[in-house]
């Protein structure tokens, strides 16, 4: 099955810390083996989201695929999470690291644990910068083109020489 996930930080050694996210995500059998990346975007500095006064983020897209159900796969990027640091203090809030599911096969769900796909993808701009970057042609879950939908706030792809 295929999925794409959002990967955000802004607190400590950003980009670290989505490295050490990705290698998690990929290379650690131990938490779990039915996992590959397929594509990784570039960082995008970002504004934060949600009203909470902080720091900007770096966030990147990436897509995967995986054999795991939505809710382990849940779990999984939760586990990873924890590994690195998050704590779960403020809505929106300042984080170490933190991995949403966007879309994820052509799963529909809307429970208390879990919403496919993600509610405000199509709102937020430092997910679509990056998505756009790596899947190009894909067809957003409202039914528009990603080329078409320019979400909420501002984005700037960064390099690292």
């Amino acid at each position: 099955m295929i999925g794409f996930l959002s990967l955000g930080s802004n607190l400590g050694d950003r980009k670290g810390n989505l490295e050490r996210a990705l290698n998690l995500l990929e290379d650690s059998p131990t938490l779990h083996p039915s996992l590959k990346i397929i594509k990784v975007s570039g960082f995008y500095e970002t504004e934060p989201w949600g009203g909470v006064e902080q720091e900007p983020f770096y966030n990147l897209a990436v897509k995967i695929e995986s054999t795991l159900e939505p809710l382990s796969l849940l779990r999984y990027c939760q586990r990873i999470e924890h590994l690195l640091g998050r704590e779960r203090k403020l809505h929106w809030g300042p984080r170490v690291i933190d991995i949403d599911i966007l879309t994820y096969h052509n799963y529909r769900i809307n429970s208390q644990e879990l919403t496919l796909p993600h509610p405000y993808m199509e709102r937020r701009e430092f997910v679509l910068a990056p998505l756009r970057e790596i899947e190009p042609e894909l067809v957003l879950p409202s039914g528009r083109p990603i080329q078409e939908v320019k979400g909420e706030g501002k984005v700037k792809k960064i390099s690292f020489a």
